[in-house]
């Protein structure tokens, strides 16, 4: 009888074999359909391609701040860079490949190149802060001067030698008012102790990091003055702009007083610094806070009113008028005119961003091109990222950008063309159509706003659309107009009525601002948003903003889905900060329950933020649901369908230790602003100061045991690696 041998090659009778019975080419048939979607849906998608090479190289410096360690940078680096060489590989010379090739290529070439720009700026403009908090004599150069009459207090820079080290560091000092000297001012040499700390990291998670902002601002430390300031020399008097804008602010405020100065002042130099924080609360609630800050608005106006002023006068002038194009020159004029107002005010990021943008708009006209576009915006960002990367995870630029893309698409948008095509119709349809679209294109920005305000700030106003409608006519076309006309008028004493008026179309502002914030849901507070759902309304609204047709509906998709991340959102039940001093219980009541009766604002303030709540704390001694003595807290919350104990520390005095461990034990949870011995065993979690040296806040859910970590996605990063070297010592 013959022997039956299993055959070399698979035959299909043996199902084990399934996996073989696939063979590699269908695979590669499979690959093959897939590009070849891929490259005609490349071919005939109608979209402007240079947006998405912005959205490239920002996605590769968001990469280096996201990514936690040297290691994974390298990782992110070498991924753009094989994404582009193994395009290259596979389909360079195939014509039928063009789209594919190229879209590979590049978006991989920029992806890295962003991740190498944000970790070289790291590298060079980063300074390490001082080792320690310190009490020193310093002497230094002043390198800046704000004024800030509304803190009551003037804010220096200055360069000085680090006590005991000799490094050469920038440090920033307050000084109250009533010590301020007008002697005061940039190059000035001045001798002064000083209470120094190292800039402060996250109280909380997601909380506002300054010691990233100072990190890239060169700042090594911050403090307060203490005793007399000695001037030891005065200064040169060299700093035009700076002065210029400190006298420009106060003449304003001299001719107009209260609030309805301060914002005036804010529009004409860019300086904030006396504007009352309840104004800035109610401008902030109102979403009428980007008025306050020189963006695109304001750079826009001033522009377009020196372009058309520019081309006016010009045309009086019959012979230059025939031997010169003046729209051309008129764009030049309005140019300079926006240049010296971008650095007049600062030239802060957003300032730079639509000093940019309108430049480009002024070129286009004079070229007689598409004057407002998304390519526009993107060479803009470009410009941005490439002088200043960390820009890109800054509140201003996002912000900035995300109102000029909304708006820029909303127009770009079939639909809204047809409805803005010139028609034969009354001019009271006209006027209505234009009032329609002022209304959707303040609810378009808003929406595209929310994501970004409650990921930076956890709170947002909800009527912003609808307050807007007023207010930006109102501050473009009546209220800065009158701060111009009165300003130039000052120079032969004939402003005063031209102040009254501006002075009274800013108490309009201001009412229609309060009016606003003070409506019932007119502010949603909410906790912490993840990392993952902001990137989910990020890639949502860019895909929506820079597909056309019906393709860019696909970018509701991620959109829903980070919505319901968002509102699936738990809100956390503990909060401690970095130091262990302060806790805060959300939950037990309406408001805030904090362990220590804290008279810091800044403590406070981080805490009902991340709570998501309003209201004055209620201090725990206070709170019926707790059990306090002199040194310790108890309290017992009901979670997950269990109770949870936990102890925490108020004070430093020494606990036998015996007594300690018995408490600790009782407890799950054990939070000390103190090194707690070994012998202190909680059921679940001991945060005492040894653990959050290396985690910074905590915020935390008990029912699902969730912790969420200010060190979370800090990793290898200079200002947070510094932070955390000095709190081992």
């Amino acid at each position: 009888m013959a022997t039956r041998h299993s055959p070399l090659v698979p035959l299909g009778e043996d199902t084990g074999d399934a996996a073989l019975q696939q063979p590699p080419w269908r695979m590669r048939g499979l690959l093959s359909s897939f590009a070849n979607g891929a490259e005609g849906f490349l071919a005939g998608a109608a979209l402007d391609r240079g947006p998405w090479l912005a959205v490239a190289l920002a996605a590769g410096i968001a990469a280096w701040f996201a990514l936690p360690t040297q290691a994974s940078w390298v990782a992110a680096l070498a991924g753009g860079l094989l994404l582009a060489l193994g395009a290259g590989a596979m389909w360079r010379g195939r014509h039928e490949r063009s789209h594919l090739l190229t879209a590979f290529a590049v978006v991989g070439l920029l992806f890295a190149f962003g991740v190498t720009l944000a970790w070289t700026r790291s590298e060079v403009a980063g300074t390490e802060p001082i080792a320690r908090p310190m009490s020193a004599v310093v002497e230094g150069r002043v390198l800046q001067r704000e004024e800030q009459p509304a803190e009551e207090r003037v804010r220096l820079v200055l360069a000085i030698r680090e006590p005991g080290a000799g490094r050469a560091i920038k440090v920033r000092i307050n000084i109250p008012l009533a010590q301020d000297d007008p002697r005061f001012t940039e190059g000035a040499l001045l001798r002064l102790r000083a209470r120094l700390m190292p800039p402060a990291a996250p109280m909380l998670p997601g909380g506002y990091d300054f010691a990233r902002t100072a990190w890239f601002a060169g700042l090594a430390a911050t403090g307060s003055v203490q005793g007399p300031v000695v001037v030891l020399e005065e200064g040169p008097g060299g700093a035009v702009l700076p002065d210029l804008q400190r006298r420009l602010s106060a003449h304003v405020r001299e001719r107009l007083g209260g609030s309805p100065g301060a914002i005036a002042a804010a529009f004409a130099s860019g300086d904030r610094g006396a504007i009352a924080e309840s104004d800035e609360a109610a401008m902030r609630d109102a979403g009428l806070t980007h008025l306050l800050s020189i963006s695109g608005l304001h750079v826009s106006a001033v522009i377009a009113a020196a372009y058309i002023l520019a081309l006016k006068l010009l045309a009086l002038w019959p012979w230059l008028a025939l031997r010169v194009r003046l729209p051309l020159l008129s764009a030049a004029v309005a140019a300079m005119a926006g240049i010296g107002y971008t650095l007049l005010t600062g030239a802060q990021v957003p300032t730079v961003r639509s000093c940019v943008g309108a430049l480009l708009v002024l070129g286009a006209l004079a070229l007689g091109r598409e004057p407002l576009s998304l390519r526009m915006v993107a060479i803009a960002a470009v410009v941005v990222l490439l002088l200043w990367p960390e820009a890109l995870v800054s509140p201003s630029f996002q912000m900035s950008f995300a109102a000029v893309i909304a708006i820029v698409a909303l127009h770009e948008a079939r639909p809204i063309r047809a409805f803005l095509a010139p028609r034969e119709e009354g001019w009271l349809s006209r006027a209505g159509r234009r009032v329609a679209m002022l209304l959707l294109t303040g609810l378009v920005i808003e929406l595209a706003l929310m994501p970004i305000v409650l990921f930076h700030f956890h709170r947002a106003g909800l009527y912003g659309a609808f307050a807007n409608v007023v207010a930006i006519p109102l501050v473009t076309f009546l209220s800065m107009p009158l701060i111009a006309l009165a300003l130039v008028l000052d120079l032969a004493g004939l402003g005063a009525p031209f102040w009254w008026m501006a002075g009274k179309s800013l108490d309009l502002l201001l009412f229609i601002a309060y009016l606003t914030a003070g409506q019932a849901g007119a502010v949603k507070l909410m906790p912490q948003m993840g990392g993952p759902t902001f990137a989910l309304f990020l890639a949502g609204g860019l895909w929506l903003a820079l597909w056309r047709g019906r393709m860019r509906l696909l970018g509701l998709v991620p959109t829903a889905l980070a919505t319901l991340l968002l509102l699936a959102t738990p809100r956390p039940d503990l909060l401690i900060s970095g130091d262990g001093r302060h806790v805060g219980i959300v939950g037990e009541d309406e408001r805030l329950i904090m362990l220590r009766d804290s008279r810091s604002d800044y403590a406070k303030d981080n805490l009902l933020q991340m709570a998501a709540l309003e209201g004055e704390p209620v201090a725990m001694a206070d709170w019926p649901g707790a059990r306090c003595s002199r040194d310790f807290c108890v309290v017992s919350l009901r979670r997950g369908g269990r109770d949870w104990h936990i102890l925490m520390s108020r004070s430093r005095e020494i606990i036998a230790e015996r007594a300690l461990a018995a408490a600790c034990e009782r407890a799950d949870i054990v939070i000390a602003d103190r090194w707690l011995p070994a012998s202190c065993r909680p059921r679940w979690l001991r945060a005492d100061r040894r653990m959050l040296s290396e985690t910074g806040g905590l915020a935390i859910v008990l029912a699902s045991r969730h912790i969420d970590t200010v060190a979370e996605g800090q990793g290898d990063h200079g200002w947070w690696r510094a932070g955390v070297q000095r709190s081992r010592r």
